[in-house]
């Protein structure tokens, strides 16, 4: 490649299709490519390039835990989690109706897994996506050092994209005025945007979670009006693969894991007796109001 035109491909950003003009070059002259055939293959290169680095970008953006993505996740291990619908909502059909998303089971079941493979496709999709935990919700509008400017710029960051996913609802109480915020962005989401959110317990403890009734009534009563309840049963996702004991640590034989039932673990909610879910899997319409009334 001749370096003029080189210098002239980053003078123009089409670094993309700089990469792989030598080989679209020698691609044309032996399949004997016309001028217009050959543009268009060298434009694509560029656009599939760029379309790489938006992804990218949003993904970094959406703040994922880690990405995780829904063909390394196993439907066989939880029977009670339907491949088809977990796709179905991948697809997005649910971002462009502006739709909200449930997802309720005891910990290590896969929620958050599920939540941002979901999410990671929505970007592919060309979605905006943020993920956060609730903790982090709380964090990003109650720190200590938050003047109104910053609480305004953390609404407007919470606003913005198509799918909001908040995760751990429900791990442990919230601190005082949660509820407010958490009220406020659903409030202002709903019918607007798509949010997405995850919880190990039923909605009637939400109130106690909250630590405020009506804030939690309001919540629940615009949120499940157009959600989609996914009720998620079974072992723990995460503990699928029986831990190496320390004393064994080659995983001899002959030796069976310690069964988990009854145990506890408060330091991440793992082992936890899994929460008596009322909720059954549904799509809820315009009622969500009353059922929200009368789960508090």
């Amino acid at each position: 490649m001749r370096p003029s035109l080189l210098q002239t491909l980053k003078q123009l950003r089409l670094s993309g299709l700089a990469d792989s003009l030598e080989v679209r070059l020698s691609e044309a002259s032996g399949n004997r490519l016309d001028h217009a055939e050959f543009l268009e293959l060298i434009l694509q290169d560029e656009l599939n390039v760029r379309s790489s680095r938006l992804i990218s970008r949003r993904v970094k953006s959406a703040c994922f835990g880690e990405a995780k993505n829904l063909d390394e996740f196993d439907f066989s291990f939880n029977p009670s989690i339907k491949r088809r619908q977990i796709h179905e909502l991948a697809a997005g059909q649910f971002i462009r109706q502006k739709a909200d998303v449930l997802l309720l089971g005891p910990p290590g079941v896969g929620k958050t897994f599920l939540a941002q493979a979901i999410g990671h496709q929505a970007i592919k999709a060309g979605f905006l996506v943020l993920y956060r935990s609730i903790f982090d919700l709380a964090r990003d509008f109650l720190g200590d050092d938050q003047t109104p400017t910053q609480q305004d710029k953390a609404l407007n960051r919470y606003l913005k994209p198509d799918l909001l996913i908040i995760d751990d609802m429900g791990m442990k109480q919230l601190p005082r005025r949660s509820g407010e915020c958490l009220l406020e962005i659903i409030m202002r989401r709903h019918e607007n945007r798509s949010t997405m959110m995850t919880s190990n317990r039923p909605l009637e403890d939400w109130a106690k979670l909250i630590g405020d009734v009506p804030a939690a009534t309001a919540i629940l009563d615009r949120f499940l009006q157009h959600a989609t309840i996914i009720n998620i049963t079974g072992k723990s996702y995460r503990l699928r693969h029986p831990a190496v004991s320390l004393s064994n640590p080659g995983g001899s034989s002959g030796t069976k894991p310690e069964s988990n039932r009854g145990r506890r673990n408060t330091a991440d909610g793992e082992g936890l007796s899994p929460p008596e879910d009322t909720v059954a899997e549904s799509t809820v319409s315009s009622v969500g109001g009353r059922e929200a009334n009368q789960a508090l």
